[in-house]
């Protein structure tokens, strides 16, 4: 997503003592941790700047991550790790030893294996006397199961304020995971997108030591570090963690000729993902290749998209004024049915996976909009209106009805049911009734009612940013208007920042919009802002009561 032509200035940050105080808990946990570890040969002396993380959980495995920050350079050396059934890592289950250098940055990732399912671990890292932060970590459970909590996050820009929703999921010791849907980073230099904190580099990231040096300025942050310590994540990458509005022969914020060859980006860009991220690498081969499915026994099959690098085809610009900015209409080149996000291959594997699941629920985790948003409203019949954004879904309308036909079943195939789409990109907070017709309320002619929910296909909850700003919308008037032509939406929040929490159990899944106070200071202020549920074998969403905290939930790590 494109940057604002005005920034807003920059306001105080916090007080020194309030990072000593946000510290204090690592600090604590790192002595703690110490004599639990086996001792390592001084192969090398450094310490756990960048803490630790987990992700990509599967049944039996879990990648583990940390970094080490050597004193001096060192060929390579050795990692020594540790996995426990309990916080004060007594109940060893695993243990070993790895090796790292300069060459991949000195970054640590395990793909640790022979786990329990549905089990949570407690692990950390050792080199010489330098011991980690203890994280915690959990596997994806197995045959039945009866309830998943998770976060959702996506747009954490550094420059533009605090991670303060990081923190509030960290404290939420019940979840099973966090998902993150993108734009983990941003490639913009200091002041040119966000002024509170400065970027390091100064300066737009284009190189592998620049995109390094980026990935370890946001694992530094203290809010970041602890909801990694504290959850596993599943996370892919949008567009920011290349360069804005990535597609796969270039991007809007690339230029060849002082940047250097877009391939030659990417592959810079994507060494340091896989060095800094707790992902596990698709394809060696091709690191562009990042969809992947997690499946939660038999409740939820969460699919995760990749949308820009590997087969985007280049957006088309939007050339109509109207009061809302340029917008376009479905004629000319929108149609070309060649035109793809996806690309052949990963389209079919989305279709396929999501026909033959087993699961109740199939969740979708993408980068940008699926629904309809316009302008100006109109049926299909009547040219379907004016779009606002031809970087989501809307820009790609044939790849999109090649979707919606594998979930109707018109393709040959079975429908697809009970399926979400999660969804960030955008700064703002959305629920969408997903059809292809949204303006025609004749549901005999493929149309859609939005009182009752006929001829809906699906559901779709777009969440807002940890940081990254919206539209200025204080009254709410730009997001009634826009309501007001987009009757599919039930729910829009433009100005808000913070994350989604999903609780899903075998009957419905509640999604809530927890908001922030702030993003441009320290502050522990949120609250929840609205709550939606689809119910079981139902393509409608009502409105819904917060849920409770799983009662019982493992210990947090000390």
């Amino acid at each position: 997503m494109g940057r604002p032509s005005q920034l807003p200035p920059a306001r105080p940050g916090p007080h020194r003592r309030d990072f000593f105080k946000r510290s204090g808990a690592a600090a604590v946990a790192m002595a703690a941790v110490g004599p639990l570890l086996p001792g390592a040969a001084e192969a090398a002396k450094g310490e756990f700047q960048h803490g630790v993380a987990s992700g990509d959980p599967l049944s039996d495995r879990v990648i583990l991550w940390t970094r080490v920050t050597l004193t001096k350079p060192r060929e390579r050396f050795a990692v020594n790790y540790t996995v426990a059934l309990d916080p004060a890592m007594t109940q060893v289950v695993r243990s070993g030893t790895t090796r790292t250098d300069v060459g991949q940055d000195c970054t640590v990732k395990i793909d640790v294996d022979g786990l329990q399912p549905g089990t949570t671990y407690y692990y950390a890292f050792s080199v010489g006397k330098s011991v980690s932060p203890i994280g915690r970590t959990r596997t994806l459970p197995v045959g039945t199961v009866d309830q998943l909590r998770m976060a959702v996050v996506s747009c954490s820009n550094f420059a533009y304020g605090y991670f303060n929703a990081y923190r509030r999921i960290a404290e939420r010791a019940d979840l099973d995971l966090v998902v993150h849907l993108g734009d983990y980073l941003y490639e913009y230099g200091s002041g040119q997108y966000g002024s509170l904190r400065a970027c390091e580099p100064a300066h737009e990231i284009v190189s592998l030591e620049d995109y390094r040096q980026r990935h370890a300025q946001y694992k530094r942050d203290a809010d970041a570090q602890e909801m990694h310590r504290q959850h596993p994540m599943v996370a892919i990458w949008d567009d920011h963690e290349t360069a804005n509005d990535a597609y796969n022969a270039g991007a809007q914020n690339h230029t060849p000729g002082t940047e250097g060859e877009w391939p030659a980006r990417v592959a810079a860009a994507l060494q340091a993902y896989f060095e800094w991220m707790p992902v596990r690498m698709v394809s060696k081969k091709d690191p562009r290749k990042d969809n992947r499915r997690f499946l939660f026994g038999d409740l939820v099959d969460l699919t995760m998209l990749e949308e820009r690098l590997g087969a985007r085809s280049q957006q088309l610009p939007a050339t109509i004024d109207s009061p809302l900015g340029k917008v376009f209409v479905q004629a000319g080149p929108f149609t070309d049915p060649t035109r793809t996000l996806l690309g052949d291959a990963q389209e079919k594997w989305l279709i396929k996976g999501l026909r033959n699941s087993p699961a109740r629920w199939k969740l979708l985790g993408q980068g940008v909009m699926f629904a309809q948003l316009k302008a100006q409203g109109a049926p299909n019949s009547a040219g379907g209106g004016a779009f606002l954004n031809s970087d989501q879904w809307d820009g790609y309308q044939p790849a999109r009805d090649r979707i919606y036909a594998a979930i109707k079943g018109s393709d040959g195939g079975a429908p697809i049911g009970n399926l979400l789409v999660l969804t960030g990109d955008i700064h703002s907070s959305w629920v969408a009734e997903l059809t292809q017709d949204p303006n025609n309320a004749d549901v005999t002619t493929g149309g859609y009612n939005p009182a009752t929910g006929q001829g809906a296909l699906a559901v779709e909850f777009v969440g807002t940013s940890v940081t990254s700003p919206g539209v200025n919308d204080p009254q709410g008037s730009t997001a009634a208007y826009l309501k007001s032509q987009n009757p599919h939406f039930k729910y829009i929040d433009l100005n808000q920042r913070g994350y989604m929490l999903l609780d899903i159990n075998r009957d419905r899944v509640v999604t809530e919009y927890w908001h922030l106070d702030t993003v441009t200071s320290i502050s522990s202020a949120q609250h929840m802002s609205s709550a939606w549920q689809v119910r079981n074998g139902v393509v409608q969403v009502t409105t819904a009561s917060q849920t409770p905290a799983r009662p019982s939930a493992p210990a947090p790590a000390p």
